[in-house]
């Protein structure tokens, strides 16, 4: 099972400091035990050759006999910090012992090797002698003219323990300052990542401070880089949230407001009825269409929320718009029957990036509004089309247009012109989804000298918007017309 407990920042900072300095700490006094070891070797190693070759010039065999012992000065070495006693072995080519200790392990002469005229080192190695290992220079020293014994081997041998405590106390000064320095370093790494991390310790200090509701910036006073990158990054976080609660209060708000009218014109309805004030026809017909106006407020108010939440998922997917278009006026066919409104489309076949639902939300309020200021057997249409800059969706209508004053609030929720019998968040809801998908809408009066004809409700959008939060980018123009 995968380990869900968080780690430390400040450990893993100290970790990926100390921890590749203690591994090269250790990796380097392997090498200088190592090196000092390998010194050691080299020096007493001519050591030990010299005293083979300084043994070899004294050697005389007599009548199978060393003619003269070797001297003791000759294997002791004495020297400021060091002494010890080296271990000898003299023997003939074939292995005859002739001096020294013969527990040490005599040396074979490999049979391919010619031995010379002059002294000279055959090989130096590591052996065993007795229950320690030692390090041996074999020399061949060649006795001619004797033709019974034309020459010896020597073998001059030093415990080597000796050399490791010689390698040892090299290495003993240099690991003290090695670990002085390490404790310096993790002492001066610990309190750069304490200091380095003591915003971060103000700023959850600050944030746990906090009263539950408050979403106001949050302040950095260490002025550190990556820091107020991630401060940035928070307070924008916070700004959208407060934006959603203030949305999700406005929508409460306005809901218990705005439905509390038709539910109190509902119940004095039915009163009524009760009261018999009216045929029951006409009560029915009255509280109908009061029930339609509730549900109708209902789903707008719906609708201006499911803005709000698409937008915060910010996905998006390629739309047709005029498919879409026209599956939305297929729709509203019936309404446009009904009032036996000529109505036309003229659209490309664009696509662009975006979400569904609220393109055909956008176009449905518009065809609403277009539909109930339409007179009867006026005229309507959708136009879809793209200019260099723009994708262009406009619903128009033979209506009687806006006036200045009623066009400052139109965009404003529950702004409904007086000769509108809606609820007055259908261009609230336009507005929003357009400025969701990047782009703007925009309400213009057509005229024909003095007299307004009718009205366009146009919403522009760039053809490079496209951003997080799902902004319309076209994606094709195919050759067939859409109409």
């Amino acid at each position: 099972m995968r380990n869900t407990q968080p780690r430390s920042f400040k450990g893993r900072l100290l970790a990926w400091i100390i921890g590749p300095l203690a591994l090269y700490l250790v990796i380097d006094t392997i090498a200088l035990y190592t090196g000092a070891l390998e010194a050691a070797n080299a020096a007493y190693d001519r050591m030990l050759v010299t005293t083979a070759y300084s043994v070899g010039d004294g050697v005389r065999i007599e009548q199978g006999e060393l003619a003269q012992p070797v001297p003791y000065a000759s294997v002791e070495v004495h020297e400021a910090g060091y002494s010890s006693r080296l271990i000898y072995a003299i023997r003939t080519v074939d292995g005859k012992p002739l001096a020294g200790d013969f527990d040490l392990q005599a040396y074979r002469l490999p049979s391919k090797v010619n031995v010379d005229i002059v002294p000279s080192l055959l090989r130096i190695y590591e052996a065993d002698y007795g229950r320690s290992r030692v390090r041996v220079a074999a020399v061949y020293q060649p006795l001619a003219p004797n033709p019974s014994y034309p020459g010896v081997i020597i073998q001059i041998a030093e415990p080597i323990e000796g050399r490791r405590e010689v390698a040892l106390g090299l290495l003993r000064g240099t690991l003290l300052r090695q670990f002085l320095l390490f404790l310096a370093v993790a002492l001066t790494a610990l309190f750069a990542v304490n200091g380095a991390l003591k915003p971060l310790r103000e700023l959850k200090s600050q944030l746990d401070d906090r009263h539950d509701t408050d979403l106001s910036p949050v302040t950095d006073q260490s002025r550190a880089l990556e820091l107020s990158q991630v401060v940035a990054s928070l307070n924008s976080l916070m700004s959208r949230v407060g934006k959603l609660l203030s949305l999700q209060q406005r929508f409460v708000s306005d809901a218990s407001h705005q439905l509390r009218t038709p539910l109190a014109v509902l119940k004095a309805q039915v009163q009524s009825g009760l009261r018999r004030d009216a045929p029951a026809i006409t009560v029915l017909q009255e509280i109908s269409h009061t029930v339609d106006r509730a549900v109708n407020l209902a789903d707008k108010m719906l609708s201006l929320a499911k803005v709000e939440q698409i937008r915060g998922r910010g996905a998006s997917e390629p739309c047709n718009v005029a498919s879409i278009a026209q599956d939305v006026a297929i729709e509203l066919s019936p309404l446009i029957s009904e009032k036996n409104i000529e109505f036309s489309m003229d659209a490309e076949d664009i696509e662009v990036l975006g979400h569904p639902w609220m393109i055909a939300e956008l176009l449905s309020n518009l065809m609403h509004n277009a539909i109930r200021h339409t007179p009867q057997d006026g005229q309507m249409g959708i136009r879809i089309s793209q200019t260099s800059n723009f994708i262009a969706m406009t619903v128009w209508d033979t209506g009687i247009g806006i006036s200045e004053e009623v066009r400052e609030h139109l965009f404003e929720p529950f702004s409904a012109t007086h000769e509108s019998k809606g609820c007055g968040l259908g261009l609230a809801i336009c507005a929003e989804i357009a400025k969701c998908l990047g782009g703007e809408i925009r309400l213009t009066n057509r005229v024909n000298g003095r007299v307004t004809t009718g009205l366009d409700a146009s919403v522009l959008l760039p053809i490079e918007a496209a951003d997080r939060t799902g902004a319309a980018t076209p994606l094709k123009k195919a050759s067939t017309p859409h109409g």
